[in-house]
């Protein structure tokens, strides 16, 4: 899979003029705060590491890439991080309109936070209840596989839940290891681009370029500032070997 452009939120994005429209692959990702989905993303789409985030206010990336010889458009929406309550899981809105927008669904905990993998099988759920009859595909992610002096989910529970679940799953590192995360996203990817393009792929290229009205238009990620944080992580780990 090639990255053909620039990363940028859907607000500043303006595909390439063409008397035939790329299909649109549209993936959200949920899970609980802290638990990386920012920093998997831009993994993801930049193939660059940045450790220190704002609170996520729900931003909505799209990259040109290429899957199997087909130029597509992938969206990927970013979600704020769900919380478990007294009374079970407090879900945002948000995060429920982006199960009904989203082609897949990307599942993230934090092998570090066991409160996480313990959300994971209640937002399942929700996927289920919300996709109905069109349940997008799901895939598993467990996010901080380097921290292994802080991890608090065992490495077989990972996988004995996605089983339970019926997903792929795979433990990953945003920090350390670009090859693993790429490896799930592109083969939910593929796996999408496999099945028939959606009505709206062929009817309406103007309705694919602009943002699905169940999600509210969020705050556009500020992309000089991504790399300005990109640039100060790096400084300072030079800084560091340096003073080393």
């Amino acid at each position: 899979m090639r990255l053909i452009h620039n990363m940028s939120s859907i607000a500043e994005y303006s595909p390439v003029e063409s008397s035939v429209p790329n299909r649109v692959i549209k993936m959200a990702v949920i899970g609980g705060s802290g638990v990386g989905k920012t920093a998997l993303v831009v993994r993801f789409l930049t193939r660059r590491f940045i450790g220190d985030y704002e609170r996520n206010a729900g931003n909505l990336y799209s990259r040109e890439v290429q899957v199997d010889a087909e130029q597509v458009t992938i969206q990927v929406q970013d979600t704020p991080g769900v919380e478990m309550t007294d009374n079970g899981i407090n879900l945002p809105d948000h995060v429920t309109c982006s199960i009904k927008w989203a082609n897949a669904v990307v599942l993230v905990y934090s092998v570090t936070d066991r409160r996480s993998f313990d959300l994971i099988e209640q937002l399942h759920q929700q996927v289920v209840r919300t996709g109905g009859a069109n349940m997008p595909p799901v895939i598993l992610l467990a996010n901080k596989a380097d921290l292994l002096h802080l991890r608090q989910v065992d490495a077989q529970q990972g996988p004995m839940l996605a089983e339970t679940l019926g997903c792929s799953f795979y433990e990953v590192s945003a920090s350390e290891d670009y090859s693993q995360v790429h490896k799930a996203f592109h083969r939910l990817c593929c796996q999408l681009a496999k099945q028939p393009a959606p009505a709206s792929n062929s009817t309406s290229a103007a309705t694919e370029k602009r943002r699905s009205p169940l999600i509210p238009r969020p705050k556009s990620p500020n992309i000089q500032d991504l790399k300005r944080r990109f640039k100060q992580a790096l400084s300072a780990k030079v800084r560091t070997v340096t003073s080393v």
